[in-house]
């Protein structure tokens, strides 16, 4: 399946735009090849700017829980239109979304609306740092919380180890406060939290992950880490920017039963627009401005346009519990499907999947952390893409991208899912 047009439009846009995209993952180079570019996506299907059409598993990064362009979603943003695009003033939508988020997601007393899953991760390490009047803060190996300065941190090994910039154009200074640790070990956790003493003012992580593909807590690590933040005085923010309102109505922090203290949210919540949230518990939240002194602020905060798109989105999710239960069965189906074929070619391969969420990983190890994903041979990865999307399946450009699902898949599409997967590995 070849787009042309595709390939002449990367060529003008590396004229105007760095890299020709305007996310890096987009350019495909960890896969070959150049990106497709879209004209318009319905139901599970992109289209092409040739016509082309596939089958999906991205769902525009997790939002589109019910497929592409779902009418109702369609139908609440042109209604919202009629009235304007943006006032940067309150309106009423924004109350009932708030209202909806605290009712349904089970550690938010009070919400407060961005633009993006960054502002939102930016915001909640900003305020846990005022509430406990501490700087320092854990993230894991393999997390992804945006492109926030502290965020984009490696780190030496020891406990009490500096971070270094992992990007240039992040200081040294802005470094210095984050510490790293591999994601599913609760003893180097300990460890930092020791000799870091009183110094750390939360931890943040995905608690499933999904962009270093998707990677499963083990048993007893949430809980621990809820444990640790309770005994030494620490926020725990769970970053549910993909797994808000995908696994559960009340996401992984439902799914799993742990608490967290804050949490961040997008994706779902915008219904397909830009948007993202953080929330948590009243005392904290109060600390926001202007109830309190740690300052925020965003003009097109909750914008109307997104407001309406989200407000309709989940209404529906939070009336229709049902979905998850659709979307468990596509995601064992498909995931059934796919290992089947993997076992009968005896190739090495390891899956993980929860609900609407799954990874397959080109290696024979289990994938519990960073370190254990990054043996995946990522060449085999990149063949077994460009395989799919001759087929007209489109996957994440990526080894370590999650995939997601959503209702709009039928048994037919599965099944040719399915038989496109079959016949490109044996290609491989």
């Amino acid at each position: 399946m070849e787009s042309k047009r595709s390939a002449a439009l990367f060529n003008e846009a590396k004229k105007f735009i760095p890299g020709g995209v305007n996310s890096p993952v987009r350019a495909f180079k960890a896969v070959g090849g150049n990106p497709v570019f879209i004209r318009r996506a319905d139901g599970p299907y992109l289209i092409d700017e040739d016509g082309n059409s596939y089958i999906e598993l991205i769902n525009s990064w997790g939002p589109m829980i019910l497929g592409h362009n779902h009418p109702m979603i369609r139908e609440a943003v042109i209604k919202a239109m009629e009235d304007g695009t943006s006032f940067g003033a309150p309106t009423e939508r924004e109350i009932r979304i708030a209202e909806l988020i605290t009712h349904m997601v089970p550690c938010v007393d009070k919400v407060r609306m961005v633009n993006s899953g960054t502002e939102a991760t930016m915001s909640a390490i900003r305020v846990a740092r005022g509430y406990t009047g501490r700087d320092k803060f854990i993230k894991f190996e393999g997390n992804y919380h945006g492109h926030g300065d502290s965020f984009l941190i490696s780190a030496g090994s020891g406990a009490i180890t500096m971070g270094n910039p992992d990007s240039p154009g992040v200081t040294v200074g802005t470094a210095k406060d984050t510490l790293l640790a591999p994601y599913n070990d609760l003893e180097a956790v300990s460890r930092l939290v020791e000799a870091n003493k009183d110094e750390i003012a939360a931890i943040i992580l995905e608690p499933v992950a999904g962009n270093m593909g998707c990677v499963l807590p083990e048993p007893g690590f949430l809980q621990g880490l809820r444990e640790i933040c309770d005994d030494e005085g620490i926020v725990l923010i769970f970053d549910e920017v993909m797994t808000g309102f995908r696994l559960s109505k009340g996401g992984a922090q439902e799914l799993f039963g742990i608490k967290p203290d804050m949490c961040t949210l997008g994706k779902i919540i915008g219904g397909g627009m830009p948007v993202g949230a953080y929330g948590g518990r009243k005392e904290i939240m109060e600390y926001v401005s202007p109830e309190g002194p740690v300052y925020q602020a965003g003009t097109l905060s909750g914008n109307p346009i997104a407001m309406a798109a989200g407000l309709a989105m989940l209404e529906y999710l939070n009336s229709h519990p049902e979905v998850y239960v659709e979307l468990e069965q596509i995601g064992t189906t498909l995931v059934a499907g796919i290992k089947e074929s993997l076992t009968s070619l005896g190739l090495p391969y390891t899956i993980n999947h929860l609900n609407s969420m799954y990874s397959l990983f080109f290696t024979d190890q289990n994938v519990v952390d960073f370190e254990s994903a990054k043996t995946c041979d990522t060449g085999r990865f990149g063949r077994y893409f460009q395989g799919m999307l001759q087929k007209g399946i489109y996957l994440a450009p990526s080894q370590f991208e999650s995939l997601f699902l959503s209702t709009a898949l039928k048994s037919e599409h599965i099944d040719r899912i399915l038989d496109a997967n079959e016949a490109v590995l044996k290609s491989l």
